[in-house]
């Protein structure tokens, strides 16, 4: 089994990878650059080998980033992980959220009638699912909310526009900048795409004197310390199934 981990920053690769490194293994090796200047870093676990990647900061740059990788390496999964928004009450600070959908809350086009997503302006998709016995026995695993995470391309910042995301996606969980991006690059390589968020903030008035980064990348080391067996059995039941 080999995945790929797409982060957009450092820290959050970091957090990654730690929860990925075996404990009887302090030595890691440093992390190599590919074409394009990203950083990737390589973690091995019986059965699961990982890349994480850092990829940059929106649904473009996760895509190239993306895409890049998936050109000059062969995997069994892509993985979006990083920290976000959680919408309130469903998913607190300090929590994780599984992705049972992949979604493009802001790709589309606003009219007298409200937002309309460019799936039904007839331009392409705007939902990706991950395999949903994966994303079921991840969040199970790691004690996450499973539900819908978006994808913007600006953050949330008031209250307003906090509540028409919730009218329009009443069952989400969490908002990033990313997924959408690495799951398009992702399906043009023909693989399954997953994502994990940890809640640093909430969805809303942007207040950055209540964000929790800390807590938030602590909680999504330990979500990867619980992914790895369950991304090990997923691997081994997907090639058996192939």
């Amino acid at each position: 089994m080999r995945a790929l981990i797409v982060t957009a920053v450092a820290a959050e690769a970091d957090s990654a990878a730690s929860g990925l490194t075996p404990h009887q293994d302090p030595v890691t090796p440093e992390p190599r650059t590919l074409p394009g200047g990203y950083l990737i870093t390589r973690r091995d676990l019986p059965g699961l080998a990982a890349d994480v990647l850092v990829g940059g900061v929106g649904p473009a740059s996760a895509a190239a980033a993306t895409a890049t990788a998936l050109a000059l390496a062969d995997y069994s999964l892509v993985i979006s992980a990083g920290i976000g928004g959680g919408f309130a009450p469903a998913a607190p600070l300090g929590s994780l959220v599984v992705a049972d959908a992949l979604v493009a809350a802001d790709l589309g086009a606003e009219t007298p009638e409200g937002f309309v997503p460019v799936q039904e302006l007839g331009f392409g998709r705007n939902v990706h699912l991950p395999p949903a016995d994966l994303a079921a026995r991840a969040a199970e695993a790691t004690g996450a909310l499973l539900a819908p995470v978006l994808t913007v391309s600006t953050v949330t910042g008031s209250a307003a526009r906090a509540a028409e995301l919730a009218a329009r996606h009443p069952l989400a969980g969490a908002e990033a900048m990313e997924g959408f991006g690495v799951a398009e690059a992702a399906a043009a390589h023909g693989l399954p795409v997953l994502e994990i968020r940890a809640v640093s903030n909430a969805v809303g008035p942007r207040d950055r004197a209540a964000w929790r980064i800390g807590d938030a990348l602590a909680a999504l080391a330990d979500g990867f310390r619980a992914l790895g067996p369950v991304l090990v059995t997923w691997g081994e039941r997907h090639d058996r199934d192939r």
